[in-house]
This record gives C-alpha cells, structure tokens and sequence, in this order.
C-alpha cells in the first residue's frame, strides 16, 4: 500500500468540513477538493444541480489521478449517504491507497447557527440555504454508523484545533476525540 491517502470529510453544511479539510491538506501536504469552492469559482452555484453532478463527477476522477501519482487527496464534499462513501473507498483500496473518513458530528442547532452566518455572507448572501432546505437534508443524511467509523488505533491526532466534533470517534470511545478513522 503506497502512503498515499484518500481523506474524506462527512457532515452536513456548516460542520466544519472545509475548515477541517483546509488543515488536514496542511498538516498532510495533501491536494484539498472542495466542490462549493470549484462550483464558485466556476459562477455556479451550489444549488445548480447539473453542474455540481459534473463538478463532483471531473473532481473524483481528478482525485484519482492525483492518488495515482502517490499523493494524498482531501476530498471536501459532504458524502452524505453510505453508498457514496463506500464506492470511494473502494476505488482507493483497488488504488493501494488507505482511506480516512473524518465525520464532523455538530448538533443540529449549531449548524443552522453556523448556516445562517454562512448565509449573510458573500456569495452565500445571493443564494442562501433555507431552513426549509435544512431540514429537509436532515431527514436524508446518512450518518455514518459505529461499523463504519471501526479503526485500528494506529497514530494518535492532535485536533484540538479543529472543530470540536472533527471526528465521531467518541462513538467507539469517549477519550478517543483526536484520533482518526481508519478504514
């Protein structure tokens, strides 16, 4: 298996994903994939949904790529159901290449905090979620079960910086906040 890693972030908008995402690149040398940013910078938006579909589409592929050359990839899309986070990991494995899934675990109520900030906000202030929206990705979010986050505990991860639900791994063990999830 090369050192390579596919590092993956899991969570609803306003969880900390990028933020997380930003720091692990750091701390990892690692190539970061944020969709909203590339949907963005593309004069897109989020809720352009044949766009996004593409833009996830040319940045897994791109991901893989990158993996190929030996290079760890943050992937910062959200990963909101099981399938999706299981069909990447699998590709990484037939890549010899090891998968972390980082789950940002944030009660409900500071994530619609969070959003409404976000909301206030270019260039979220034109296109902004709506409780409405919120809700209804609530109801459909997929969190990762305890099976899933199952690690080895193989390198202690100080993330004390990061938010403070970077990890669900107090699931499997209250003092285990700080580790990551190996997969």
């Amino acid at each position: 298996m090369s050192g390579a890693r596919l590092i993956l972030t899991c969570g609803l908008p306003g969880a900390g994903k990028t933020a997380l995402a930003m720091q692990l690149a750091a701390d990892r040398s690692a190539v970061r994939l944020t969709k909203d940013e590339w949907l963005w910078a593309l004069g897109s938006t989020p809720w352009d949904e044949p766009t996004r579909e593409k833009v996830e589409h040319e940045l897994w592929r791109l991901a893989q790529e990158v993996l190929r050359l030996g290079l760890s990839v943050v992937l910062d899309f959200g990963l909101w159901a099981r399938i999706e986070r299981d069909g990447m990991r699998c590709v990484a494995r037939g890549l010899g290449v090891g998968v972390e899934l980082h789950y940002l675990d944030t009660p409900t109520d500071e994530l619609w905090r969070r959003i409404e900030a976000r909301n206030s906000e270019p260039p979220w202030d034109r296109y902004p979620i709506r409780r409405a929206d919120f809700d209804g990705w609530l109801r459909v979010f997929q969190a990762p079960d305890g099976a899933e986050l199952a690690f080895r505990l193989a390198a202690r991860f100080n993330l004390s910086h990061y938010p403070r639900s970077s990890t669900a791994d107090r699931a499997s063990n209250a003092q285990s906040r700080g580790l990551r999830a190996r997969m």
